[in-house]
């Protein structure tokens, strides 16, 4: 298993880390609507997955709201995910709030699929980490960046290179 740090915490990732080069694992979150979501709802696209903790919290917030704005530069081939184990009700509260409409936001609360097949549940919290995965269109994962610290931003940058990258 591997670790994260949590304010200088360690605290403990369940699930299995996938690595850069391996088909991306199916996963099966719920939409806002509470309608199942998963990976193959996104076939042929360029996938961005951002986990966060929650979308109600300083960081998650900056760090969401920030994809949302770099989405209006992106090709309309890219689909930019955040998935936290926040409930769907309060997520579309929040998008709402805070005018997101170019990142969809997910669910893994129920069954904490995604979390544990990437490798992001955190198991003292039941919450997920803070990651970015890229995804090719062919479901390949070609970026991935997993904080160690949870409480930092990712590298933008670096996220948005990888995305451009690959985006048609």
């Amino acid at each position: 298993m591997a670790s994260v740090t949590f304010m200088g915490n360690p605290l403990t990732l369940e699930g299995t880390l996938p690595s850069v080069g391996q088909k991306a694992p199916a996963f099966m979150v719920l939409a806002n609507d509470l309608t199942q979501r998963s990976l193959g709802d996104y076939a042929g696209k360029v996938v961005v997955i951002l986990t966060v903790p929650s979308l109600d919290t300083p960081v998650c917030d900056m760090e969401v709201r920030r994809f949302n704005t770099e989405a209006a530069a992106l090709s309309s081939n890219v689909r930019i995910l955040a998935v936290s184990c926040d409930l769907p009700f309060a997520q579309a509260r929040w998008c709402g709030a805070a005018g997101v409409t170019s990142v969809e936001a997910l669910s893994d609360y129920k069954d904490t699929d995604l979390g544990n097949k990437y490798g992001v549940l955190i198991k003292e919290l039941r919450l997920l980490s803070r990651a970015v995965f890229v995804i090719d269109p062919a479901g390949v994962i070609t970026y991935m960046q997993v904080l160690e610290e949870i409480t930092q931003e990712p590298d933008y940058a670096a996220a948005l290179e990888a995305i451009k990258k690959i985006a048609c």
